[in-house]
């Protein structure tokens, strides 16, 4: 079974002007999926509209086999939850803890139950000794996390990050794209991130590259890398890793190209054993 399925989804906030153009596609369960495009290609507004926060002008969302519409919005979001750019929108309480508690009241979680919950997603997300502190005095990546943990106190089985590193700096962005992964890895939690990081692209399971609200190129990361005319044309960068390993590559030094650092340090320790 999907856990997403989109078909031939328009959307327009004037009603005239579609900003989303008849977009089709499918997410796996339990797959890493990435949604990237410049600014304006419609990335933010497909996940307003996956959530039901905007209603489409004409076409099908389909999330975990049934049909979203507007008698099953909310019962379909306990099985979605979201992460948005800026995490301060998300904040509720006046502590770590009451913010992670705020959603399981909302589920109606016995109080008995909450604590043990609190402290598990915390400790998930790296912040068990911050469950006392105020949200808003947290740094960025810190604020990202309480609000993971939030999300993964009531058990989604979809996980929407709506460029949720893009106000990061370099450190906040790899600890929250770690987090990510590691999500992902050992919890089989379908992730969707929509975002323009190439760097997290890269260690995507697959891709939707989206240019002015269209469906441009769909694929794993290898395929997409592959267009690099048309990504360039998009302003879309090449991952680093992508970019040196084939400068090695065409030094004769690697036998392929490889997308992420993982990868090219795996490559290099092997050159370096056999040599």
């Amino acid at each position: 079974m999907s856990a997403v399925e989109v078909s031939h989804l328009s959307f327009s906030y004037d009603g005239q002007n579609d900003v989303i153009k008849d977009v089709s596609f499918e997410i796996p369960k339990g797959s890493y999926t990435t949604i990237v495009g410049h600014n304006g290609s419609g990335k933010s507004t497909i996940a307003k509209l996956l959530i039901g926060l905007l209603k489409a002008k004409s076409g099908e969302i389909k999330i975990l086999g049934n049909t979203l519409n507007e008698e099953n919005v909310y019962s379909l979001r306990n099985h979605v939850g979201i992460v948005f750019q800026n995490p301060d929108n998300q904040f509720i309480g006046s502590t770590v803890a009451d913010d992670i508690a705020f959603g399981l009241e909302n589920h109606c979680v016995p109080q008995e139950q909450m604590q043990a919950i609190i402290e598990d997603v915390a400790a998930r997300v790296n912040m068990s000794d911050f469950l006392d502190s105020e949200p808003t005095k947290l740094s960025g990546g810190q604020k990202q996390r309480v609000a993971i943990a939030g999300i993964l106190a009531i058990a989604p089985d979809i996980i929407i990050f709506d460029e949720s590193t893009s106000m990061l700096d370099p450190q906040g962005k790899a600890s929250i794209n770690e987090q990510i992964q590691k999500l992902h890895d050992e919890r089989n939690i379908t992730i969707l991130s929509i975002t323009h990081d190439m760097e997290e692209v890269a260690q995507s399971e697959y891709v939707i590259v989206l240019k002015d609200g269209k469906v441009e190129m769909q694929g794993t990361p290898k395929q997409i890398f592959e267009h690099k005319g048309k990504l360039k044309e998009m302003k879309l960068e090449l991952p680093f890793a992508l970019s040196f390993s084939e400068k090695l590559k065409n030094e004769g030094i690697f036998k392929d190209s490889y997308c992420t650092l993982d990868e090219v340090v795996n490559e290099l320790c092997q050159l370096r054993s056999t040599n």
